[in-house]
């Protein structure tokens, strides 16, 4: 009997986790993004849920984003949160939208994630044209690291979110 190669059975093992039921095909897609990525992103938000990612979480996030960025004037300013240690409230900062946004983006497969980072490549554009660097920003994580860019942003208090 011939056998499969260690390439093919590979490529059936990581396929595996990302089956998508024909049910959550016919579910309402996700804002800008196909059927069976909106699937897909559900699957991961139920199967790995962590501290940004939950059910639901990358509509919410992504309704978020867009409401931001339609807000009136030319240079907008991040809003800070009242209280970052609330898991409600942390929400308000936009930047920490788009770390959760980013978050369930590491855990879907290739073609869904690069349908994802399509969608919020363009929002990141218009994010960083309607948005105002600090250039005064000498923030580092607990590895010496800077913040990403989107941390990096003026805020209305000017002193950013900490």
């Amino acid at each position: 009997m011939p056998r499969r190669r260690p390439g093919a059975l590979r490529a059936a093992r990581d396929l595996e986790p990302h089956r998508i039921a024909s049910w959550q095909r016919d579910l309402p897609p996700i804002d800008r993004l196909s059927r069976t990525t909106s699937a897909l992103v559900r699957n991961a938000e139920a199967a790995r849920p962590g501290y940004h990612v939950h059910p639901g979480s990358v509509r919410t996030n992504l309704a978020r984003y867009r409401a931001f960025l339609r807000l009136p004037g030319e240079k907008l300013r991040l809003p800070t949160s009242g209280c970052l240690s609330c898991p409600g409230c942390q929400y308000d900062d936009i930047a920490y939208v788009r770390d959760a946004l980013q978050d369930a983006l590491m855990l879907l497969p290739l073609p869904a994630r690069t349908e994802l980072r399509r969608l919020l490549d363009t929002l990141d554009t218009r994010f960083r044209r309607r948005t105002i660097p600090d250039r005064w920003s000498s923030r580092t994580d607990w590895l010496g690291e800077p913040p990403p860019w989107w941390h990096r942003r003026v805020y209305t208090d000017a002193r950013g979110a900490e």
